[in-house]
């Protein structure tokens, strides 16, 4: 049985219950048995012609209120209401979902049970799951990625190609979906200046381009500030959560102006953790379904 008001609050509860049916019951009472008073009130007159009415409230209201109160004191002996008093049928809300929960879980807990044990290989070459995943995408995902899983806005990425920033393998499409990741890239305005942010830009774009790359002070400042994180060579470091950019793929844009942007004002875009929305079942399909390349069901 869900918990219900004890102690003062019980009481609480009760007494305004209690009070507000009784003056209710008062009211109509006291309108409909009052003593007949038309002769005096119809002398009342106000502005010459405009007199008081004298005719009662329809006898139905009183009935249908009397009735309202009988199926109220029902209700009230047969369900919670009165405090800590718990209903003749000792029925509640968080009980009626409590009991789904519990019947849901015997209907349908071997089987996510089973989903959550399963190999993503085998749950890739199963159809049903893998609409099942599209569904739970669906619900959960698509308002950041998109409904084809193709990102949207220059601010989410794309999930159906190879380019992960955090990394592509089961485990890491599995820890990013549960404990969700946070971009770490700062800003270097201050470091830069404008002309250098100007020149790394031109750095990094030949590096994506495979074009030859500017030699000086951008290259120099390139081993000096970037490649700790993205490598050397602009390879990236997926266990760092720094992209590739020596390729053409861009979660913020690849103009030189949103290149340039990037680099100044640096980067914090939030993947959220998504482990205590979804279960461990769910986060197997999803895992599944976008390893296997993030096919939306048509």
């Amino acid at each position: 049985m869900a918990s219900v008001a004890t102690g003062f609050w019980a009481g609480w509860v009760v007494t305004i219950t209690v009070v507000s049916a009784i003056g209710l019951a008062w009211l109509v009472a006291s309108v409909y048995a009052a003593p007949d008073d038309s002769a005096e009130v119809a002398s009342h007159t106000w502005d010459e012609t405009l007199r008081e009415g004298t005719s009662p409230a329809p006898l139905w209201w009183f009935w249908f209120i009397l009735a309202l109160l009988a199926v109220s004191v029902v209700y009230l002996i047969l369900y919670p209401g009165l405090g800590a008093y718990a209903g003749a049928l000792r029925w509640s809300q968080g009980g009626a979902i409590a009991d789904s929960v519990a019947s849901y879980e015997q209907t349908f807990g071997p089987e996510r049970a089973r989903i959550a044990a399963a190999p993503v290989a085998d749950l890739v070459r199963d159809a049903d799951a893998m609409r099942a995943a599209w569904h739970v995408f669906n619900n959960n995902c698509t308002a950041c990625h998109g409904r084809d899983a193709g990102g949207q806005a220059a601010l989410f990425p794309n999930l159906t190609d190879a380019d992960w920033q955090w990394g592509r393998d089961e485990a890491q499409i599995a820890q990013t979906i549960t404990l969700g990741r946070t971009a770490v890239m700062p800003p270097w305005q201050a470091v830069l200046s404008d002309d250098g942010v100007a020149r790394m830009a031109d750095y990094v774009l030949a590096l994506a381009k495979h074009t030859t790359l500017p030699e000086g002070e951008a290259a120099q400042q390139f081993l000096m500030y970037c490649s700790a994180c993205h490598g050397a060579n602009g390879a990236g470091q997926p266990a760092l959560g720094a992209p590739a950019l020596n390729d053409d793929v861009w979660l913020y844009g690849g103009t030189a102006t949103a290149v340039r942007e990037s680099i100044a004002k640096g980067r914090t875009g939030t993947m959220p953790a998504f482990g205590t929305r979804l279960d461990a079942a769910e986060i197997k399909l999803l895992t599944a379904w976008l390893a296997a390349g993030a096919h939306p069901e048509n």
